[in-house]
């Protein structure tokens, strides 16, 4: 299903440039890990919708990518694009046998809720991670891009 969609989303003189992005839903398996936001399924990079992990070189960046690996490499996901594209990302939600990927991943204390872009979806994952003494919150200061404007 991947693979059609994504044809379809380039146009017939760009089916092998990366797909672009379009409000869809896809499914396909995890090929590869950028870090602790961004994943890849197929030629398709996407970036979790209102998550926000540290960087490979910041504090926690390897750990939040190094779950991310352990946690979908390899396995199948069904993403719900949005219809936005960030650098060279479509950005969308993804479950993995129906959880949310992102909140994996932040009620983990691997990564934190971005605001601005989630509306507040993760806010009690954070919580609960800090409560369960997750130190993600002062390790990894919130990007000024997930502030809400």
């Amino acid at each position: 299903m991947l693979v059609a969609l994504a044809m379809l989303a380039a146009g017939p003189l760009e089916a092998e440039a990366r797909p672009r992005c379009v409000v869809a839903i896809i499914e396909g398996e995890v090929t590869h890990v950028r870090d602790g936001d961004t994943i890849e399924l197929g030629r398709m990079a996407i970036r979790l919708q209102g998550l926000a992990a540290p960087e490979g070189d910041e504090a926690g960046g390897a750990e939040a990518g190094e779950a991310m690996r352990a946690l979908v490499l390899g396995r199948p996901l069904r993403c719900q694009l949005d219809g936005t594209q960030t650098h060279d990302r479509c950005v969308a939600l993804c479950d993995l046998d129906g959880k949310d990927v992102a909140e994996v991943m932040v009620r983990q204390g691997l990564a934190r809720d971005c605001p601005r872009f989630s509306g507040g979806r993760y806010a009690k994952a954070e919580r609960r991670a800090a409560a369960d003494g997750a130190a993600i919150g002062q390790t990894y200061p919130l990007p000024g891009y997930c502030r809400r404007r």
